[in-house]
């Protein structure tokens, strides 16, 4: 099987009635590369690119076919086609579990952090001053940036940031059963407060089992009244612990970039509680954050190991 692909080859030879044999049939995923076609139908990739352009599609042996193409291909060449049963997800396998022999070489990692809020609140200006105030030293001499994570370091540790669209991806994410983020910061603007979008991030968070960070931003503005807001979460269920809840909160202003290491530094000490680690020495686990398909190397992903 070559990497990258959760492609199984389930070839039954059939018999009819009559004991004639039947063409084979064959499980084809949603979509498929042709390279890996060619593989699942055991000829060559020349073969599939002639069939596809008698059945006028163009294409090159890294580009991906949905699969009412394929089955077209697959029939052409003598075989029966149908929908795979089954495509593997990161989502549903069995969580890792190190064995005896491995729990001495368990590290911590660093956390993994989504940022959500209320639209305008604040979460895309917030991230700019992470960004600026504490980005990574790269050969570059700038961040660590790629297409859906970046990391920051403070102190010395590194926290990792999903640059996604919050309600949307973190939704799907937790759908699809891939829990990515370990910690949620959640902005909520001191002069809006809470807002119909602040609670539906609440109820993802809550959701997925993920515990909240509360950033309270713009508290630059004369108006601000921070005791307001922090009512507000209570009456949400998010009770702040100088409240004598067990959710941490933190003042900023994104704008002023007041208060950002004083959120680092509490999203550091979320996540020693938590006590996320890894094992480092193991085969590498991941998930998938973005993909898209490059005309020269063709797939290509963002991947975030797990391991």
């Amino acid at each position: 099987m070559r990497a990258g692909t959760g492609i199984r080859s389930d070839l039954v030879a059939q018999k009819s009635k009559s004991g004639e044999p039947e063409a084979k049939l064959i499980e084809i995923p949603h979509s498929i590369a042709v390279r890996h076609l060619a593989d699942l139908l055991q000829v060559s990739a020349v073969d599939i690119i002639k069939q596809l352009m008698r059945n006028g599609v163009f294409a090159n042996i890294n580009q991906v076919i949905d699969y009412e193409t394929a089955a077209v291909v697959a029939v052409n060449l003598g075989y029966e086609a149908q929908p795979e049963s089954r495509t593997a997800r990161a989502g549903e396998s069995k969580r890792y579990q190190p064995r005896e022999e491995e729990a001495g070489g368990l590290k911590l990692r660093p956390p993994v952090v989504t940022i959500m809020g209320h639209v305008n609140h604040g979460k895309t200006r917030l991230l700019d001053a992470i960004r600026q105030t504490n980005v990574m030293d790269t050969e570059a001499g700038g961040i660590t940036q790629h297409i859906g994570a970046y990391q920051v370091e403070v102190n010395g540790q590194k926290i990792t940031f999903l640059d996604t669209p919050g309600h949307e991806a973190f939704t799907v994410m937790r759908a699809r059963g891939a829990q990515v983020t370990d910690i949620t910061i959640l902005v909520v603007a001191v002069d809006d407060g809470v807002m119909p979008q602040t609670l539906e991030a609440i109820d993802h968070a809550r959701a997925a089992g993920v515990p909240i960070v509360v950033a309270i931003n713009k508290i630059d503005r004369p108006e601000a009244n921070i005791e307001t807001v922090k009512q507000q979460l209570a009456d949400a269920g998010l009770v702040i612990e100088e409240w004598g809840g067990d959710v941490v909160s933190v003042a900023i202003s994104a704008k002023e970039k007041k208060g950002i290491s004083e959120l680092l530094d509490n999203l550091l000490v979320v996540a020693e509680m938590e006590e996320l680690k890894a094992a480092p020495s193991r085969p590498a686990v991941g998930v998938v954050i973005e993909a898209e398909m490059d005309k020269s190397r063709g797939p290509m992903a963002t991947v975030l190991i797990q391991t």
